[in-house]
C-alpha cells in the first residue's frame, strides 16, 4: 500500500466504534474479515478482551462488552446485539445495501432472538481472558 493511501486511511473520520470479544475465536475471525473490507477504515475496532478500561468509554462495562457485540455511533449512542451489527454493516459497502431492511425494528428483534441463541453456545469456543 502506498504511503499516500495509508495516510488517507489514517485520516478517515471514524463514524462508529465496534466493541468485540477478541478472546472468542469465532468472533475474532468474523471481525477480522470485516476489518479487511472496504469501509472498515471508518470504524474504530476495540477488542474488549484486551483494551484498557478507558477504551470502553462511558455506559459500557467490560463484562457487557464481552457478552455481546456493542457499537457506539459518532454521537455517543451505544447499542448492542443486532443493532450493533446493523450499525457496523452500514459502514461496509458490501453489506450496506441490506441495512434498510435489517435495521427495521421488527427485524432487529428477530435477529436479536437468533443472536441470543448463538450467545448461549458461544462459550464453547471462547478462550478465558487473562
Amino acid at each position: 500500500m502506498s504511503k499516500e493511501i495509508t495516510n488517507l486511511h489514517a485520516n478517515t473520520a471514524k463514524v462508529c466504534t465496534i466493541y468485540f470479544d477478541g478472546a472468542c475465536p469465532l468472533c475474532a475471525k468474523e471481525i477480522a474479515t470485516y476489518q479487511n473490507w472496504q469501509g472498515a477504515e471508518r470504524i474504530e475496532w476495540i477488542d474488549a478482551s484486551r483494551c484498557a478500561d478507558i477504551a470502553l468509554g462511558t455506559q459500557l462495562e467490560r463484562t457487557q462488552a464481552l457478552a455481546k457485540l456493542h457499537a457506539r455511533d459518532e454521537n455517543g449512542m451505544l447499542v448492542s446485539g443486532a443493532a450493533a451489527f446493523v450499525m457496523m454493516w452500514r459502514q461496509l459497502p458490501a453489506l450496506k445495501w441490506i441495512t434498510p431492511f435489517l435495521g427495521q425494528a421488527w427485524m432487529i428483534r428477530a435477529l436479536d432472538y437468533l443472536y441470543e441463541g448463538f450467545l448461549k453456545i458461544r462459550p464453547l469456543w471462547r478462550k478465558p481472558v487473562q
